[in-house]
């Protein structure tokens, strides 16, 4: 019986917002991040600490409070030319092609590309509540070694740019994988060009969690 609970309220979920056409994306963010508190609260240890939303036990109430949060800031990102957003539980990814950020083979910022991301720090400076991480990645030309340096390379001079602009460095971590992480073929050059990107991670942080579950 404990094995239907997730499916049965998944299927909950998708007809609460099957006939909620009206709802806005924010009001959808807070009914699924709501059920899936719920839900997950249920189905998973609360000695399991990663993943708050997905793994931790935090509440219908919670889950809504923080759902909410970060669609609010993915509806602000999503207005910052360039940018890909998309929505993974309780993560934000924001994901920039490196022909917009950089040239080829380089690691220093476009002129064009620190309106961007002056636009991306204005969005992460109006949501204190959440910690970033500035990801890197090349396609498979070149060595592996090359490659790795130069996708680390790029994520700290993002990381910089954003401290730059009044994000505080202790929300901030780059990393750099190299050509680990494609997302696309690296047979093509449009499958190259997909995968040197720099991407951003979004979580909110554990306080705004804890504080979140106090309302609950």
């Amino acid at each position: 019986m404990r094995k239907l609970i997730p499916l049965l309220s998944i299927l909950a979920i998708v007809a609460v917002l099957g006939g909620c056409a009206s709802l806005s994306r924010t009001e959808k963010g807070a009914v699924i991040g709501g059920a899936t508190g719920a839900v997950v609260g249920t189905a998973v240890s609360k000695n399991d600490t990663k993943g708050a939303i997905l793994g931790g036990a935090i509440g219908a109430v919670a889950g809504g409070i923080i759902g909410n949060y970060l669609d609010k800031q993915a509806e602000e990102m999503e207005q910052v030319e360039g940018a890909t957003v998309t929505r993974e539980g309780d993560e934000l990814k924001v994901a920039f092609e490196n022909k917009i950020l950089f040239d080829i083979d380089k690691s220093e910022l476009k002129p064009a590309s620190q309106d961007q991301l002056a636009t991306v720090a204005d969005v992460l400076n109006k949501y204190p509540d959440t910690n970033i991480i500035v990801m890197g990645h090349t396609d498979n030309t070149g060595s592996d070694e090359y490659n790795q340096g130069l996708s680390e390379r790029r994520a700290s001079a993002v990381e910089s740019f954003l401290e730059y602009k009044g994000v505080g460095g202790s929300r901030i971590t780059s990393k750099g994988y190299g050509e680990t992480m494609p997302i696309a073929d690296n047979a093509t050059e449009a499958g190259r060009a997909e995968n040197r990107r720099v991407e951003l991670s979004i979580k909110v942080t554990e306080e705004f969690i804890e504080k979140a579950q106090q309302q609950g």
